[in-house]
């Protein structure tokens, strides 16, 4: 607890000289002013985060936390547990989506191991920060231990400090566990107040049938454990997932470094929430990728207070939408960068 609340206290407001240099910047470059619409806010953004009126993003970064969810037992997925461990494996030979996007980037991809659910094999690509072999099952009582949760959001913070050593800019954050759509609904309903019924999605693509037991999973977990809203540790540790808390670990200590943390979906957005519950700074240091298919999302989405740049019906995770959103951030600190004034290119300003 002691990492999680001294790294909590380095976060700072975004720097309101360095946003005003890149504003003044951005009204003289040869444009009319506002014409890049959203790319010229990001880039301001993202110099309040950074505190350079003409952040570059060289190193870019994705963390896909894997882990499982012992509420898969009450069959809320269309898919087996065993697929978190083969999909692990299929990250570190770079087969996957969010390998794919990354190298399309030129990010590279960070796979953590928070809790799956089999031992994995040792890798170079891996970091083991296993808390335990996948969360117990919620619909029977507490996920997982209070100390467990703090274990999980501060590994996310040590992995952001490991990442910093090797050069890091800009930092997506992804996931990968069969079954979390289930405890990032519940996550979501717990936080914001709404109705299960109302945020809860297919997930990896279950019927009607399943949906509506997925839903009365969720409700019977809230009921049981009864997870307080003011408290994000309490809610994590009652029916999160160790992946989500490595994920609100990602956010918070990409906050304190000062580094922007891009949301994938609706697994990251839930660990969003469990961030800015603890340290609601985070917020200014958070960009939403896009809007994903499942319907919760939204929701957290607006508790936020986050504009997604995209909305591409994406909902597979991992850091695949996280990867895109980055891709526009770092165009658009490129067009404040390196996009001309009208002094420099000698053009007439507006009269």
């Amino acid at each position: 607890m002691e990492k999680l609340e001294r790294t909590m206290r380095q976060i700072k407001p975004l720097d309101m000289d360095a946003m005003r240099q890149a504003r003044a910047r951005q009204d003289t470059l040869t444009k009319p002013q506002g014409s890049l619409g959203r790319l010229e806010e990001l880039s301001i953004q993202v110099a309040g985060i950074t505190g350079q009126a003409r952040p570059r993003i060289k190193d870019k970064v994705i963390v896909t936390m894997a882990g499982d969810h012992g509420v898969v037992a009450e069959g809320v997925s269309a898919y087996p547990s065993e697929v978190t461990v083969q999909m692990v494996y299929n990250f570190l030979r770079r087969g996957a989506g969010i390998n794919v996007l990354a190298r399309h980037i030129g990010a590279r991809v960070v796979v953590v191991d928070m809790g799956v659910a089999g031992e994995l094999e040792p890798h170079p690509d891996l970091v083991n920060r296993k808390v335990a072999f996948g969360t117990r099952n919620m619909a029977q009582g507490f996920a997982m231990s209070r100390a467990q949760a703090i274990q999980a959001i501060e590994a996310g913070i040590e992995v952001v400090e490991q990442e910093l050593a090797k050069g890091m800019d800009i930092v997506g954050a992804g996931d990968m566990g069969i079954g979390n759509t289930t405890p990032s609904s519940a996550i979501t309903a717990a936080i914001t107040g709404a109705p299960v019924a109302e945020l809860t999605g297919r997930g990896t693509g279950i019927d009607d049938e399943q949906l509506r037991h997925k839903i009365e999973v969720i409700e019977r977990a809230l009921e049981l454990n009864q997870p307080n809203p003011d408290d994000p540790l309490d809610v994590l540790a009652k029916v999160g997932g160790f992946e989500i808390g490595g994920i609100a670990g990602v956010a918070i200590g990409a906050a304190a470094h000062r580094i922007p943390v891009v949301i994938d979906g609706f697994i990251a957005g839930a660990g969003a929430l469990i961030a800015a519950g603890l340290a609601p700074q985070v917020k200014d240091y958070m960009i939403a990728a896009h809007c994903s298919v499942e319907i919760g999302h939204r929701l957290i989405l607006d508790h936020l207070g986050l504009d997604p740049l995209l909305d591409l019906g994406l909902r597979l995770g991992e850091g695949t939408g996280a990867a895109l959103g980055i891709s526009i951030v770092e165009a658009a600190v490129k067009i404040l960068d390196e996009m001309a004034t009208f002094g420099e290119a000698g053009v007439s300003e507006k009269l």
